[in-house]
Formats: C-alpha cells, structure tokens, sequence
C-alpha cells in the first residue's frame, strides 16, 4: 500500500503515513504488502504490523548484502568457481532474513 515508502534505498528516512495505513487496513480485508522496506528503520517496521501490515519487502537490502559478499570474496582472484563466492553471497542473505524475520516478530512461527 501507498504509505511513504519506494522501492530501493532511501536518500534520507521515510515518512510513513502510519494514519493512512489505519485506514486502509479499516477499509479492506485483503493482506497488505509494504514494498520499499529496505532502509526503513527496525522501529517503523514493527509499527506497520502493529497496525495490520501482513508482508514486509526488504529485496533490496538482500541483494545488497549477497553483491557485498560476493566483492568480498573476489578480491581473491583464485576465485573462479562460483560456488566459491555464492555460498558467502548465501550466507549474508539467511544471515538477513534471519534478522528480518526478527525484526518483524516472525521468529518460531512457520
């Protein structure tokens, strides 16, 4: 839903429309997604679920921890098997999801 967010990384930090999201989830029985979560902070987050947000998008976050890992593996230049530098790629992205999942008190739930 339309709340203040964008997709990809933020120049400064959002300003979310938490009212509206009141609203909307007032109005509607559907599941809402917050895309454009990467960057907005653990606090405000957990706000959007407090008020009924059922999905959180952090994709760009993911993607740049798996690119970080993956420069930082290659600065080895033996490297030449991808398996060599995608498994820290891997690594740095369940490592997110893991802190996520926190962040959006979805631990032992599944």
């Amino acid at each position: 839903v339309a709340i203040g967010t964008a997709h990809g990384f933020y120049k400064g930090e959002p300003m979310l429309d938490f009212e509206r999201l009141t609203a909307i989830r007032n109005q509607v029985s559907t599941p809402l997604v917050l895309h454009g979560g990467s960057g907005v902070p653990d606090e405000k987050v957990q706000e959007t679920i407090r008020r009924g947000m059922s999905k959180v998008n952090f994709a760009t976050e993911l993607r740049a921890a798996a690119t970080k890992a993956v420069r930082e593996a290659l600065k080895d230049e033996a490297i030449i098997d991808p398996k060599k530098f995608m498994g820290p790629a891997r690594d740095a992205v369940k490592a997110l999801c893991i802190e996520k999942i926190r962040v959006c008190g979805s631990e032992n739930k599944a």
